[in-house]
């Protein structure tokens, strides 16, 4: 066991179940993972089960709904239900095999936050208040006998759990869910006894730990998730860590308060974050959120109580982990995306190779995003995240010598999968460097886990001894004479210039000749391109004090390559707080001598710029491609060379291809 990180792996108890490490799994929903009946489907299965494998503690598993009937929705969110019995049996009789306790996360539902286009009929909440994603459809306030029914069926849930061999249950009472619009006032408008004072607002939560006690004993533990504080403004409005203003919904001294209350009701330990749908970017902080974000959360909370405390908030560095169990601001540290990244983050540490853990970049493409779209939950640089099976890599029954033509993300990814498999790898790239558009990508301090992303590979390839061949460009003449069993063309995208007059102006650069100081940017900058890309660099630009306007073409900023949800509502409040002046449905029609150009649909428009900064995205570089096309027989074109989007598109690439061959 590491010297370096005792803390992590003392055992602890919450109530009489005893968990062998500090790690916990954090509740992610496995939409996209599940049965028609709701119940955990196989890959759900294999997914806790990796994890388990992995050395985690304790996994405390998605959010299940306990019925579906008043908070009705299409099938598409977990459900505990007898379905559920089979599946979570399985799951409990193989994480015990392998040391590892299991906790089922339950929710009463989702109220003003369900999304109508998968609701059925009317949202409900504890008052009659806007849907959060349609403030237009007013929701319908609960009745007490529903409230009442609600918790019976919290009371058969824990039967079931408790007869599959679960050993406990977590209370989803944050983010801004059900139990959540009970226990906040900005919510909760009731006049009966499930409102009013907060001691009326926690009798919801209250009620059903008290059934679920009645049902499976006083031993069977019931731990409570809850926001220490909700960092809104008000309704669908948000506030920034360093942002000045008065509290909207929970602050903290009512927080301390409810923590207080939840102890003395019962509850056996305490989970403890921040943030709502509001605010989404403080219960799913996004890499603009520093790592530890709701560390001081739960230090609040350990000072009040003596039930066990879990910490959450981007911890997934091994040793800030440490740092929160030794001075006691937590007793347990929860990791979500950290373990979807690494499932084997506990053996890694434990083994004293933390440096091996692949890195989470916080972007939410592969896991936030992509449920919210509809699409099972993974990782974008772990794509084998929730097809644990069908997507393991295997070593290949025949050694090939591959080329990789390209040392961007996707190369390195390609490079890294083919040779794990037990090809012979060479890897040309252009630069003396490795990384593309990591690099640049990486400039802004809140875009620095894109370093440890690199750095990885960087160790990675070390160890799987890739043959490496910096500042040699890969040529058709060169790859031909290699004569390689498979070729794979990861020479990245080229940034496009649009052929306006003046663009050829010494003031013009591009997002990346900026971010790595090959032009330097004046006091006034101009950045064309409301994508991601150009919005970090506006508010990189905006932080070194300088006064930027950011012009985009489309009516709204981030909407032609989606942005996650959590990620675009922070950075549209950073260039607010950053003062950054936005002009959209705006077309760029020349670079004059002192700015630009600019058309809308009404009118043409000056607009004073220093600099000139394009960030209007890249296209494909398929020249290398085209050249070898009918030459090579095994060819393949992937990352951005294939189709400009973003990191995931190029690993997801990467992995597909390289497992393939």
């Amino acid at each position: 066991m590491s010297k370096n990180f005792k803390k992590i792996f003392e055992p602890i108890k919450i109530g009489r179940v005893e968990i062998k490490n500090r790690i916990a799994m954090a509740p992610m929903g496995i939409l996209g993972l599940i049965n028609p009946d709701g119940s955990p489907g196989p890959r759900a299965i294999d997914y806790y089960l990796e994890r388990a494998r992995g050395g985690v503690g304790l996994i405390i598993t998605s959010v299940f709904k306990v019925e579906n009937e008043i908070d009705s929705m299409l099938p598409v969110f977990p459900l505990l239900s007898f379905g559920a019995l089979s599946p979570l049996t399985e799951l409990a009789e193989a994480v015990h095999a392998l040391g590892t306790k299991v906790f089922v996360q339950l929710t009463a539902g989702v109220g003003r936050v369900g999304t109508p286009r998968v609701l059925r009929g009317q949202p409900v909440s504890a008052s009659a208040i806007p849907n959060y994603w349609q403030p237009d459809v007013s929701c319908r306030e609960l009745r007490t006998e529903e409230v009442e029914k609600f918790v019976a069926s919290f009371g058969l849930a824990a039967q079931i759990l408790a007869f599959a061999g679960i050993d406990g249950i977590e209370l989803h009472g944050h983010e801004g869910y059900l139990l959540d619009q009970f226990t906040a006032s900005i919510w909760n408008k009731r006049t009966d006894q499930y409102g009013g004072s907060l001691a009326g607002r926690l009798k919801f939560p209250v009620e059903v730990l008290r059934e679920i006690k009645k049902r499976v004993g006083d031993d069977f533990p019931v731990t409570y998730r809850f926001g220490l504080k909700h960092y809104i403004k008000g309704l669908n409005t948000a506030a920034l860590p360093a942002e000045k203003y008065t509290e909207a919904g929970r602050d903290i001294e009512e927080g301390l308060q409810m923590a207080r209350m939840l102890e003395e009701a019962g509850f056996d330990g305490l989970h403890v974050d921040a943030g709502c749908y509001d605010s989404w970017y403080w219960a799913h902080p996004p890499t603009y959120q520093e790592h530890g974000c709701m560390v001081e959360m739960a230090a609040r909370v350990k000072k009040v109580v003596k039930v066990p405390v879990i910490a959450v908030g981007r911890l997934e560095i091994p040793e800030l982990a440490e740092k929160v169990l030794e001075e006691g601001k937590a007793d347990i540290v929860a990791l979500g995306r950290g373990l979807l990244t690494d499932p084997f983050w506990v053996r890694k540490v434990a083994e004293g190779r933390p440096e091996k853990i692949r890195p989470c970049l916080g972007c939410h493409d592969g896991c936030l995003g992509r449920i919210f779209s509809g699409k099972p939950l993974s990782c974008t640089v772990n794509p084998a995240a929730g097809r644990e099976k069908t997507y393991a890599s295997q070593r290949a029954e025949e050694p090939k010598k591959v080329i990789v033509a390209g040392g961007g993300v996707a190369g390195l990814e390609a490079a890294r999968t083919a040779s794990l498999r037990g090809h012979r790898v060479i890897l040309y790239e252009k630069a003396q460097v490795l990384g593309g558009c990591l690099v640049p990508g990486s400039v802004p301090p809140f875009k620095r886990d894109l370093q440890d992303l690199l750095r990885w590979y960087e160790s990675e390839l070390r160890d799987c001894r890739v043959g490496i061949k910096l500042g040699n460009a890969a040529t058709s003449d060169i790859i031909e004479n290699e004569k390689a069993d498979v070729v794979i063309i990861a020479t990245g995208g080229k940034a496009i210039i649009p052929s306006v007059p003046g663009i050829a102006q010494e003031n013009v650069a591009t997002a990346s000749e900026v971010l790595l100081g090959k032009k330097p940017a004046g006091e006034k900058v101009a950045v064309v391109g409301g994508g991601l890309v150009g919005c970090e660099t506006a508010i990189w630009l905006a932080q070194q004090g300088k006064r930027i306007t950011l012009v985009e073409m489309l009516p709204e900023l981030m909407i032609r390559n989606p942005v996650p949800h959590a990620n675009r509502m922070m950075v549209l409040d950073m260039l607010r707080f950053n003062r950054v002046e936005i002009m959209t449905g705006a077309r760029l029609a020349e670079v004059t001598a002192d700015g630009l150009l600019i058309e809308t649909r009404s009118e043409k428009k000056d607009v004073k710029g220093d600099t000139i900064v394009l960030a209007i995205g890249l296209e494909p570089d398929e020249e290398l491609y085209r050249a070898l096309l009918g030459k090579i027989p095994n060819l393949y074109l992937i990352g951005d060379a294939r189709e400009a989007r973003n990191i995931m598109g190029a690993i997801w690439d990467a992995y597909e291809v390289a497992r393939a061959i």
